[in-house]
């Protein structure tokens, strides 16, 4: 995080994830975020050449400030993403692109900071009972990889964790899945939630289960499992389908004993809402749930799937930088 005594206007916002670059621009001070265009990670060597094409094709000058969310830790001036090749300096990037402020955040806990002004008509609810505003809330998100945060409450508003929670061990509940973590475990050894639950991870369940059943491995896509198991024209992809919705629910349980997180437990992420209604059908909520003498204190806590074609981790990237300027 680099840090100058204020942020000016105006401000540009991004929400920097492994396979796109989403961006939006506040123009002065109350004005909402506007102006707001994808670019694909892939099409542009580096950060401050994405920054560069998205001004460029909106008509923008300079902005005063940025602040972004982006997916890998962010624990000193070095960045290097976790599922991309982009890495740079924060104190290079700031001079790069001239700017008089710079703020770099974890993508998700720049998510986590949108969640308390998250509209009903944004989120389907899966089991449980009324969000409780005064508790803590948690993230998780299925995407290029598997992010986690989590909002805990303060007498001066709510603090967002930064954590890695999404390469916490994977553990097996019953035995074809250990079937299947243990052909993980064979290619990578340590198997992270994250190894099986985000978009690689569901070709690695449908290997894995081709693997465990002696079946022929096609050379799929995370779209080509997930239309094929939509459509239930292919056992592995089904069952690699069901298996991704049941460690997510596994893996969002434990994350909600954690924190406490009688607030809800938010999904994020572009894959489970495109699931529709077979995520509703599938064991996510029992996983989630089933947690022995914990049942119960789980059972009330709403799950909260965000709608994926809204952007709210820039509205979280805005906070982010008011809060820490104080406008």
């Amino acid at each position: 995080m680099t840090r100058t005594s204020a942020a000016p206007f105006p401000r540009l916002v991004a929400d920097i994830g492994g396979t796109n670059a989403r961006f939006g621009w506040i123009a002065q001070e109350g004005a909402p975020i506007e102006r707001v265009q994808v670019l694909p990670c892939a099409d542009h060597p580096t950060l401050a050449d994405a920054v560069r094409q998205y001004l460029a094709t909106q008509q923008l000058g300079a902005p005063g400030s940025m602040a972004m969310g982006i997916a890998t830790p962010v624990v000193d001036d070095q960045v290097r993403m976790t599922n991309h090749h982009w890495a740079f300096s924060q104190r290079a990037l700031r001079e790069e692109l001239a700017l008089e402020r710079l703020l770099v955040l974890n993508d998700f806990t720049t998510l986590a900071l949108a969640l308390p002004s998250l509209p009903a008509g944004q989120l389907r609810q899966l089991g449980g009972d009324a969000v409780r505003d005064d508790a803590p809330k948690a993230l998780i998100g299925p995407g290029t990889g598997l992010g986690v945060s989590g909002l805990l409450p303060s007498p001066t508003g709510w603090i967002a964790i930064a954590g890695e929670g999404g390469h916490v061990t994977l553990a097996a509940q019953d035995d074809r899945e250990e079937a299947v973590i243990h052909q993980l475990r064979v290619r990578h050894g340590h198997v992270s939630a994250e190894r099986a639950v985000c978009g690689s991870g569901l070709v690695a369940l449908y290997e894995a289960i081709c693997q465990v059943d002696g079946r022929e491995v096609e050379t799929l896509m995370p779209s080509d499992v997930t239309s094929r198991g939509l459509a239930g024209s292919d056992p592995a992809c089904v069952e690699a389908l069901q298996h991704f919705c049941a460690l997510l629910g596994c893996v969002a349980g434990n994350l909600a004993l954690t924190l406490g997180a009688r607030g809800g437990v938010y999904i994020g992420g572009g894959i489970v809402p495109r699931l529709g209604e077979f995520v509703t059908r599938s064991r996510l909520r029992e996983r989630f749930e089933e947690k022995g003498r914990f049942r119960e204190y789980l059972r009330p806590i709403p799950l909260l799937i965000i709608d994926a074609s809204v952007s709210p981790a820039l509205e979280g990237a805005a906070r982010a930088l008011a809060q820490s300027t104080g406008a």
